[in-house]
């Protein structure tokens, strides 16, 4: 009869615990997936997938509780377990290694959805971001998957991180060529431009004396939407305005002599 009676006792404690730890598990992943959506500088993947974390690592806990209230000897199913997430971990060391590069993109955020990045060799549109890859989309309509893991710890470079862009851009011209009137020509063409902003102002002055010209480095302004529109037509704008005016643009030139022997 006793036997019986601690048999019960076993039995319900047993449920008890299953019932409360199930509680504290759902509560847990639900406290954690809230923080998540409370703020919006948090990434909501982010604190789903640690929600899920949580509440398996309760869970395991819990069913060992359960099995030790029936007299099973839990130390051996600890030791097997973590000798499984052992050889698990070491099989899917690459997969982990792009896990945890991902949990750190979505915790520190260098870059979001929308935004035009370079990133691992690769320029483009993010369009996804998920705790293994980043997704790029190209402005020929490439998709391309990264593993995260080659992002992070690299260089990356977020264009769209600041709403006022400078655009870089060099012009040769003659050393001939008077450079008050290339300056001149170059920032008729600039203040002309509809998405050039006027403030900053446009900056425009000699960078370098090379062998057979004088470089210019121009760098406009402008709000980071017309970047590539800016980028791709004042050059040729800055040409046409340049042959206009008669301002020679140099281009390599060899000159061959040939001796004749006597």
């Amino acid at each position: 009869m006793p036997v019986l009676i601690d048999g019960a006792i076993n039995v319900l404690l047993a449920a008890l615990i299953l019932i409360v730890g199930l509680m504290i598990a759902s509560k847990v992943n639900t406290l954690i997936c809230k923080t998540g959506e409370k703020y919006e500088n948090l990434d909501d993947t982010l604190f789903r997938f640690l929600g899920s974390v949580g509440k398996y690592i309760i869970l395991a806990f819990v069913i060992i509780a359960v099995l030790n209230r029936f007299g099973v000897q839990t130390a051996s199913i600890v030791a097997l377990l973590g000798a499984a997430g052992l050889a698990v971990g070491l099989a899917l060391q690459g997969t982990l290694t792009n896990l945890a590069a991902g949990v750190m993109l979505l915790l520190f955020r260098p870059y979001k959805v929308g935004d035009f990045i370079e990133a691992a060799g690769r320029f483009g549109n993010v369009t996804e971001i998920d705790l293994f890859t980043t997704i790029l989309q190209t402005f020929d309509n490439q998709q391309i998957i990264i593993p995260n893991s080659q992002i992070w710890g690299n260089q990356i470079i977020n264009h769209s991180h600041h709403k006022v862009r400078g655009v870089d851009m060099h012009f040769g011209v003659a050393y001939k060529e008077n450079t008050d009137a290339v300056r001149e020509v170059i920032d008729s063409v600039l203040e002309s431009h509809p998405h050039i902003l006027k403030d900053p102002a446009p900056f425009v002055e000699v960078e370098t004396l090379n062998d057979s010209s004088v470089d210019f480095l121009v760098r406009p302004f402008c709000m980071g939407e017309n970047y590539f529109d800016i980028l791709y037509s004042v050059p040729e704008s800055i040409k046409k305005a340049l042959d206009e005016k008669g301002i020679e643009i140099p281009f390599p030139h060899r000159k061959l002599i040939i001796e004749k022997e006597s």
